[in-house]
This record gives C-alpha cells, structure tokens and sequence, in this order.
C-alpha cells in the first residue's frame, strides 16, 4: 500500500518527465528554426537562426551597387532586426506553454502552502520565538 505523500510525489515526477520531454523537444526544435525578412523595396532578404545570428543575406537585385554606404547599412539593419524580432517572437510562442512550470515546481514542493506558511509552525517553535519581533521581508538597505 502507498501513501497519499510517494502518490502525489509519484504524479509530480511523472509530470515533471512530461514537462522536461517536451521542453527538450522544443529545444531541438528551434536549434533548427529561422526566421527571414525581406527589405521594403525587396532588395535584400536576412535569414537568422535561433540565437539571432546572420544565417545569410540575399541580394534579389544589384541596386545596392548604387547605394550609399550609410544608405545600405541603414537597410541592412532594419531587415536584420526584423528577422531578429521574427525569430524572438518564435521563440517566446515556443516557450510560453512552460511559463507556468516554476511556480508548479514551488507548488509542489510546499504542498501548496507558501514557503512562510509552510515554516510557520518551525518558527513557532525556535526558543524565545514569542518574544522575537518579525523578520523584514527583504534586506534593509546598509547606510554605514
């Protein structure tokens, strides 16, 4: 017979095998993913991978032989941006079904309860606890 407790601990593992395979899976994925844009005037088209970096740069036309220096560069970051912010955006879409995976973690580690809810009944108990005045929440600021 098990208990309640190696139950629920049973549950969250399996979940958590879950979460992890298809965090894993995820990953592999965008490891192969790009993101392309393509200039206004379609001269130029930037393809990115998934840390951002410059997979290639098409030029559709030679127009950019005309161009001046400051003119050229100005479009080639705005594509490489756009193709930036596209992959971003990819990547944000990809990770959001595990945004919620740490505060399931804290969950199930206190049983639900928040950490100072949990240790409430200890604190109770150290000696001279009903004397003891309040913790701060943070660190208080040193001005020495």
């Amino acid at each position: 017979m098990t208990s309640p407790f190696a139950e629920q601990i049973g549950q969250i593992m399996a979940n958590l095998a879950e979460k992890k395979s298809k965090l894993e899976s995820v990953s592999r994925e965008l490891q192969e993913a790009t993101a392309s844009a393509t200039s206004k005037d379609r001269m130029v088209t930037a393809k990115v991978g998934p840390q951002g970096q410059v997979v290639s740069l098409t030029f559709h036309t030679t127009d950019y032989s005309a161009m001046a220096p400051a003119e050229l560069s100005a479009v080639l970051v705005n594509v490489l941006n756009e193709a930036r912010a596209q992959m971003g955006e990819k990547v944000i879409e990809a990770f959001r079904p595990f945004e919620d995976m740490g505060q399931m973690l804290g969950s199930s580690m206190t049983g639900g309860q928040g950490l100072e809810e949990l240790l409430a009944p200890l604190r109770a108990m150290r000696p001279g606890a009903e004397n003891a005045k309040p913790q701060p929440k943070r660190q208080e600021e040193f001005n020495g």
